[in-house]
């Protein structure tokens, strides 16, 4: 056997290694004794990890101390860098930050406004100054409430995403974030330049079509997508979640009250009251029933000489409330920021014992430990809003139990029990995603290895076959040049199959660019195994794009990438045939917008064709010394005409290997047979009985089950275990029926 020419075995060990997506530890230890003394050890332990790693995220519950973990982070970055770093927070955040927390733990920090204001160590402003900044100057930067990067198409996203892109050390920290928002976590990784949003979808989620927005987990990508979050970012709401002592984290007892107003008024058009169902209707019962749910929420809060946080959802709500609450000071949108921040850091102090805002300006952030007493007048839509707004006061710290009261119309409908099955929900997701974090997250932190999943080879043989289980890179290598007479096989689909969580896969990949990266290696390795002036067959089609993923709705020219990847490597473009496929099929498994006949009456400039499947045939240039030779009575001219037809419309779908036995319980959409007939054409085409058939992705073995139906010999590589097991099967059949005389009734040559 010839080796692989050059240093091919390393530059390819090189690249499966860049395709691995831990995080690369690219920070500094340090000793515990330089961090606060009043920090708890999972404090420490969480400080010394993200700074070990140099970019990090803390999704810590409410109240766990991320001011705390944070100002310490950067303090110990100053130090190392002798540079400054910069710490973004919401409004008003950040003069509590600097004014209220930092001097708890000893850490200096300054509040700036501008680049005028930055000096050595920790510089605190609010996001909307960020542009009065250089950011190139900073040696650190930290997101303070980073859940603000949820806003995918916002300017401040965008922008921090853009301008800290070169920065050394980040850190963003935030309260557990939304267990049904894989975005939130895909726009963190961006930032911090652990992977983009887009390449996160690509290697990590499925689209199943119709609703652009919704991606979840592949199956089999699952166990690999939470190791990968746990190499970059910490989830826990309790430090127990961290394997720490956290009874000094379990919070007060909340008491929700529901109080529900009579709707004396009917919806708009309606003849009796009735609960409203449109945003619209929900909004004017609000208003309908504004004057009394203000009166309840007065009634209580002037009866009481405790503090109050009230929330309202309009301004009217806001506006009365204030007014019927002679000490109440209200925090609106039309304040401007220095009013806020007084009115809000006042609340804070004991200044003013009632408070009234919207989750939308005062939701996110603030410390309102001192108040034990919280009011929803007014609910939004958003379950976070209401979420994080109840955790003002509903936090550790919290030396209180807290009372929430909801008061709503009978025209809103069940609000509170509403509440209460997201919050279900929510908690049920989030601690899911906190246990499969656990075991990856205490390594991280208490710093012990986490072994990588195993590389496996073997070997099956029988009469006229070999198939290897492993990679299909390595095995090429060991074949001799030359001594392949023909070859066909269907590619990995650039991440829309993607068969197994290893990096070896080359549709585990995280962008079309590093799949072709990948393939050129076996391009390479086909064009010096083949036989001069023999053929190579690759089965595609073009892939459609998202709107999500891409950007843009349309198709991406995967059949024409490869025939480039081909000559570029000096295969010579041969030929092709077009397979057609039922464009109804195709919508109905997909439901790709362009398909629908909804889209074509709505409008029809994005409604397209179905995507065919193509055969693409490629030559490796030289003298072919052992002749393909046919006859007439073995290839008669009319089956010469048909399979000479550019395009092919009788090909069954459905004449495939038997398929579910290969499955494994958290295989996606991914096992799709190379149709029969298909393989069957190539085969007469372009070979010689006894010629030896090459398939780099056996999968579940079709190509070598034809094979030893026409009386050639077959070799096959297959990654994935469960696909090599049930090849080897598929290929036992074959020979026993080659044996017997049933597999070769058909036989065309």
């Amino acid at each position: 056997m010839e080796p692989c020419p050059g240093d091919c075995g390393d530059d390819y060990a090189a690249f499966l290694r860049s395709k691995r997506f831990a995080m690369v530890p690219s920070g500094f230890d340090v000793d515990p004794s330089r961090l606060p003394a009043s920090s708890f050890d999972f404090q420490r332990d969480i400080v010394r990890w993200a700074l070990r790693l140099g970019k990090a995220a803390i999704f810590g519950g409410t109240g766990t101390g991320k001011t705390e973990m944070q100002l310490s982070w950067g303090r110990e970055v100053a130090r190392e860098t002798q540079g400054e770093i910069l710490l973004l927070a919401p409004l008003a955040v950040a003069q509590q930050t600097v004014n209220d927390e930092a001097p708890k733990f000893g850490i200096d920090a300054r509040l700036v406004e501008s680049d005028a204001d930055i000096g050595p160590g920790i510089n605190v402003t609010n996001y909307d100054k960020l542009h009065r900044f250089s950011p190139e100057r900073f040696a650190g930067i930290i997101l303070d409430e980073s859940s603000i990067l949820k806003s995918i198409d916002g300017a401040t996203r965008t922008k921090i995403l853009e301008v800290f892109a070169g920065t050394p050390y980040k850190l963003a920290c935030t309260a557990t974030p939304a267990p049904n928002d894989f975005m939130e976590l895909g726009n963190h990784a961006e930032f911090l330049g652990v992977m983009s949003r887009v390449e996160m979808l690509s290697m990590f989620f499925v689209h199943d079509g119709g609703e652009t927005q919704k991606w979840r987990l592949k199956g089999h990508a699952e166990t690999e997508f939470w190791k990968w979050l746990a190499s970059w970012a910490v989830m826990f709401e309790n430090p127990s979640h961290l394997g720490y002592d956290g009874r000094a984290f379990i919070l007060p007892p909340l008491k929700m009250h529901e109080i529900i107003v009579e709707s004396s008024e009917p919806s708009e058009g309606a003849l009796f009251a009735m609960e409203a169902q449109t945003l619209n209707e929900r909004r004017a019962a609000r208003r309908s029933s504004m004057a009394d749910r203000v009166k309840i929420a007065a009634d209580l809060v002037n009866s009481s000489d405790e503090p109050w946080l009230l929330w309202c959802d309009l301004n009217a709500e806001g506006d009365a409330l204030a007014a019927a609450i002679s000490d109440a000071v209200q925090v609106a949108g039309a304040d401007d920021n220095a009013t806020k921040i007084e009115r809000m850091l006042g609340f804070s102090h004991g200044k003013y014992r009632v408070i009234v805002s919207k989750a939308s300006i005062m939701g996110f952030g603030m410390n309102f430990q001192h108040c034990p007493n919280v009011i929803f007048i007014g609910l939004s839509d958003s379950f976070e809003q209401f979420f994080q707004a109840l955790r003002r006061c509903w936090r550790f710290g919290q030396t209180k139990p807290v009372n929430c009261y909801v008061i709503s119309s009978t025209a809103e409908g069940a609000v509170l029990a509403n509440i209460k099955r997201k919050e279900a929900d929510a908690q049920r997701m989030r601690h899911g995603m906190i246990e499969h974090m656990k075991i990856d997250s205490e390594a991280a932190l208490h710093s012990t290895a986490r072994t990588a999943d195993a590389y496996h080879e073997d070997t099956a043989t029988g009469d006229g076959w070999e198939v290897r289980l492993g990679d299909c890179i390595d095995a090429l290598r060991d074949i001799e040049s030359g001594s392949i007479d023909f070859s066909i096989f269907s590619p990995p689909f650039a991440s829309l199959y993607t068969y197994s969580a290893s990096e070896r896969d080359m549709g585990n990949c995280k962008t079309h660019s590093e799949f072709y990266d990948h393939f050129r290696f076996l391009v390479s390795e086909l064009y010096r195994v083949i036989r001069p002036g023999r053929l190579m067959s690759f089965h595609c089609m073009n892939l459609p794009t998202s709107k999500s993923r891409d950007g843009v709705i349309g198709i991406t020219d995967f059949r024409g990438e490869l025939i480039r990847m081909f000559t570029d490597a000096g295969w010579i473009y041969h030929s092709e045939v077009c397979i057609w496929k039922d464009p109804v099929t195709a919508m109905q498994r997909t439901k790709a917008i362009g398909l629908l006949y909804k889209q074509l009456r709505k409008d029809s400039a994005l409604s397209r064709q179905g995507i065919p499947d193509y055969l693409v045939t490629m030559r490796k240039p030289g003298e072919n010394l052992a002749p393909i030779t046919k006859t007439h009575e073995g290839f008669p001219v009319s089956l010469w005409q048909n399979y000479a037809s550019p395009v092919w419309m009788d090909i069954n779908p459905n004449d495939t290997l038997q398929r579910e036995s290969a499955r494994e319980e958290k295989d996606e959409r991914h096992i799709a047979p190379l149709q029969f007939e298909v393989i069957r054409r190539a085969i007469q085409l372009w070979t010689n009985p006894g010629d030896l058939i090459l398939s780099p992705f056996a999968g579940i073995g079709s190509e070598g089950y034809v094979a030893l139906e026409l009386g050639r010999r077959f070799l096959g590589v297959e990654l994935k275990r469960s696909y090599w097991q049930q090849a080897v099967e598929n290929l036992k059949a074959a020979e026993r029926q080659a044996k017997s005389g049933t597999l070769f009734s058909g036989a065309i040559e």
